[in-house]
Formats: C-alpha cells, structure tokens, sequence
C-alpha cells in the first residue's frame, strides 16, 4: 500500500488487509451503499465530494477531519436528532480498509467481491484536505472546484439514509407527492386531467 504513504502522505495500518487511519488526514462518514449512490447522483460534478469509497454494502465519503466528532450536534442542528438513521462517521483512533489503488482495484475486485473500492478516487498532486467536504459557510460549492460544505453533505446523505429505512420498512408504499403515487391512488396530476 506504499501509494497511500508515499503518493498521498495518508497514515496506514499494515495487515491483512491493510486499514487507513482515519482522524488524522480525514474522516469517513459510512452509510448504506443505496444511499451512498444516491449522493454520488445529487453531487454528480467532479470536485463536489471528496474520494469516496465502496466497502461491500457500505459506501464511506471522505470527509474533514474532526467531522466524528461534529456529526451528532450537525444532526441535532439539521433536526435529524432522535431520528434512527444508519450514519455514522469514523474518526480519531479508527481505521477503513484500504481500497486497491484505483488502476488495480477494479482487477482485484473481480477476484474478492469483498475487497473494498474506489468509487471516486483520491486525486495524486493534492492534499485531501483541500478536496473533502467540510464545515464552511458557502451553502453550495462554487465553480472554483471547492467541495460542497459538510452541512449540506450531511443534510442531503441524512435524507437519503432516511429514504433507505423507510423503504425497507414499507417496500410497497408510494412516496407521498410523486406522480406514481398519485397514479396509484387514482389522482392524476392536474396537468394530466385538463
């Protein structure tokens, strides 16, 4: 795993298999993989999100570090707080697995369908710290290539961890508003009836 060290100066844990060590470059926030995608989705433009990986059917976003600690208050303050969401933030004294690099990760992922992957790899000839989300006050990120703020982030992949659950709850119900719902339910839009 010499690349993590030696091409981004990011702390490793040898073994089998080898761990970055989170809480010192960066944070991870770990949700459900169909979450996950759906953030990779809204914040489609390269640039918006940090290096985000795909560990099995766990998607981890790399984001500043310290955010594990800010991510409980963040909740609260959004109005998440009390609410069961399957987010969690991996900080100080933890570690993920390591993805392959992203040239061999792909090969070495047909072989172990466990091994961990890039989803959008970490960028060489950049410190992390530059490309992850983090708490700021611009609400949206600005075409100069700066990640969109934590708060949004969390706000946004909160709601998706929030669809997951409801989902997997009630797989047969209709989302309130949609134009399949309303077909279910024999409403059709207005802009369908006249």
């Amino acid at each position: 795993m010499g690349w993590y060290e030696h091409e981004l100066g990011w702390p490793v844990v040898d073994g089998p298999p080898p761990a970055l060590v989170t809480g010192v470059r960066f944070d991870a926030l770990d949700a459900p993989a169909e979450a996950g995608f759906a953030m990779l989705s809204r914040f489609s433009r390269p640039g918006l999100l940090g290096p985000v990986a795909l560990d099995g059917h766990r998607v981890r976003l790399l984001v500043a570090a310290g955010t594990a600690e800010e991510l409980p208050g963040l909740l609260e303050w959004l109005e998440w707080g009390g609410i069961e969401l399957d987010l969690a933030a991996l900080g100080a004294g933890r570690t993920l697995r390591a993805p392959a690099h992203p040239e061999w990760g792909r090969r070495e992922a047909a072989y172990d369908r466990s091994a961990p992957v890039w989803l959008r790899p970490p960028r060489p000839g950049f410190d992390v710290e530059s490309t992850v989300p983090a708490l700021r006050v611009a609400r949206e990120a600005d075409e100069t290539g700066v990640p969109v703020g934590l708060t949004a982030l969390v706000a946004a992949l909160a709601t998706a961890c929030h669809r997951v659950a409801l989902r997997a709850r009630c797989p047969d119900q209709p989302w309130a508003f949609s134009y399949a719902s309303r077909m279910v339910a024999g409403t059709r839009p207005r802009s369908l009836t006249s």
